[in-house]
């Protein structure tokens, strides 16, 4: 039997949202409203003084042929990410979720680089892929194949995907088997029995059990492309060559801290926010018609 919990009165609901309400108007809504305030102003170098300029600044935001291709770039960089994260860790979780010797084993070492922070991640893939000094990236030369991605922007663009997919392949893996987990055996089994092969039991029975966590992991993943692989793009590659690898998160930091235009920075901020705000909204209106819970 459930207890049913009746408050007798507001105030000790309203104590025990405090400390998330507070959480949250701290390190979202007042940061967010800096951003839209300071996107209408134009301060100087220093931020000894301001002037209200009204939309001029999301004008020459959109305006400026860097910025339209920073977007292209995040385009690009976001969907690849995506893709390739869910991809693989879909098919590592398939795997590890059958009765394998040391499954177990497995699972724990497909987790651990989830522990690993974006700026280690980087440098990881550096020395592993750098012209020079790198294993992956000597041997590529030394095959005959021209690998600089401190030159190529395809190579880098490349390079930053796979790192920024290889860092999030662990958080999906852990949903994907958690899911897999709950999925009951005996319907798998009845469907084996029926003659169904492995694959058709994947696609007919598995994945559309697994399309909320598919749909919950989506959401994450486009936001994770968009705002937490800052460390990768600026320890790997720092945006180039030639901004090849400029996102749009990427470019609100080199403008502010970097140019130290402060007002072009905040409205780019306000672009993004409201970008990601769209697509989520996007997402949950369309996308989610097609999962089945």
């Amino acid at each position: 039997m459930r207890k049913k919990v009746i408050f007798k009165g507001t105030l000790l609901p309203w104590l025990l949202l405090l400390p998330q309400l507070l959480i949250t108007g701290v390190f979202f809504f007042w940061p967010a409203g800096q951003a839209i305030y300071g996107s209408f102003l134009r301060e100087d170098a220093f931020g000894l003084s301001s002037q209200f300029v009204g939309f001029e600044n999301f004008t020459d935001v959109f305006a400026d042929p860097n910025y339209l291709a920073a977007g292209w770039n995040t385009v690009v960089f976001s969907s690849a990410v995506a893709i390739l994260a869910l991809g693989a860790a879909l098919y590592l979780a398939v795997q590890a979720d059958k009765a394998i010797r040391g499954a177990n084993g497995f699972k724990t070492l497909l987790i651990w680089p989830y522990a690993v922070a974006p700026a280690i991640a980087a440098v990881l893939w550096l020395f592993m892929f750098h012209p020079q000094i790198g294993l992956f990236g000597r041997m590529l030369n030394g095959l005959g194949i021209p690998w600089d991605y401190k030159l190529n922007g395809n190579q880098a663009m490349t390079l930053v995907i796979l790192a920024a997919a290889w860092k999030q392949v662990s958080y999906n893996f852990i949903f994907f088997m958690a899911g897999l987990q709950s999925i009951p055996k005996a319907v798998l089994e009845a469907a084996a029995i029926d003659g169904a092969r492995p694959m058709r039991r994947f696609w007919t029975i598995i994945f559309p059990l697994l399309a909320p966590t598919s749909f919950f992991l989506l959401v994450v993943n486009i936001v994770y492309a968009f705002f937490d692989t800052f460390g990768i793009i600026h320890a790997l590659t720092g945006g180039g060559p030639a901004q090849a690898t400029t996102t749009l998160i990427y470019k609100v930091y080199v403008d502010g801290v970097q140019n130290l235009n402060f007002g072009s920075s905040a409205a780019q901020s306000v672009i993004l926010m409201v970008i990601v705000i769209l697509l989520t909204a996007v997402q949950f209106r369309f996308i989610e018609r097609k999962v089945h819970y």
